[in-house]
């Protein structure tokens, strides 16, 4: 193994020994969705993926979080996505909340290393000024065989007139096995300090022709302590073109 890949170790090992460790996002779940660090030149994509979960003693009531998004890449290494973000609660209709911006760079070509890698930036913020999010995240994923193993690991930055500003950190596992094009079981963990589930998660991709993809997600991640929502069911529909 060359001195590039002993290194490319070393960072994953680092990665899963400091999730261990993380601290959560300050009033709510950190279950979302997991990014693999790679971007495909030309491509562009609509997102819609959402999250619901009961309720919790940080955040009390049943909601559904919704985002909607269209992201391209630029050039070979770098694309990038906005969203617009809606809320439903036990108080309220749904409404449009936030705004969200990321851009993610590729650092490896794939399958140069023993550890693929990029870098995810973004920035989140609440159209009334209670909170912005700035994150960065480093996206790390291996093969073995028919399996992949994903990483995400965020340092947060939050401040905004409802919230002290701090710093915080948290950690997305995914492991996947690629059994069919249309159908990958895999299982995730969610690591922060007001997270901690675990569960099954299913998605596939479906070709459409002339370089157009359909690709899905659907899973449930069960609460491991009380701070975590019981149960999270996460939905994700992307079409790529």
């Amino acid at each position: 193994m060359s001195q590039p890949d002993h290194l490319s170790l070393r960072i994953l090992l680092a990665v899963l020994i400091v999730g261990t460790a993380c601290s959560a996002i300050a009033g709510g779940s950190r279950i979302d969705k997991i990014y693999h660090p790679y971007v495909q030149p030309l491509e562009h994509e609509i997102e819609f993926r959402t999250i619901s979960e009961n309720g919790t003693a940080v955040v009390p009531g049943d909601r559904t979080i919704a985002r909607l998004g269209y992201g391209q890449s630029v050039g070979d290494n770098w694309s990038v996505e906005a969203y617009l973000i809606g809320e439903k609660n036990d108080d309220r209709n749904f409404y449009i909340r936030a705004f969200e911006t990321e851009a993610l760079g590729q650092l490896t070509e794939q399958g140069e290393y023993f550890t693929d890698a990029a870098l995810l930036l973004d920035i989140e913020s609440k159209f009334d000024g209670a909170l912005t999010e700035l994150s960065s995240a480093l996206l790390l994923e291996n093969e073995w065989g028919h399996w992949s193993g994903t990483a995400n690991l965020y340092g947060i930055y939050e401040f905004g007139n409802d919230v002290n500003n701090k710093f915080e950190t948290a950690l997305n596992l995914q492991g996947r096995y690629r059994y069919r094009i249309h159908f990958e079981p895999s299982i995730e963990l969610y690591k922060a300090r007001n997270t901690f589930g675990i569960g099954p998660v299913f998605l596939g991709s479906y070709p459409l022709g002339n370089a157009h993809k359909l690709h899905w997600e659907t899973g449930l991640i069960l609460g491991l302590d009380s701070d975590t929502p019981d149960r999270t069911i996460r939905m994700l529909v992307e079409y790529e073109f």
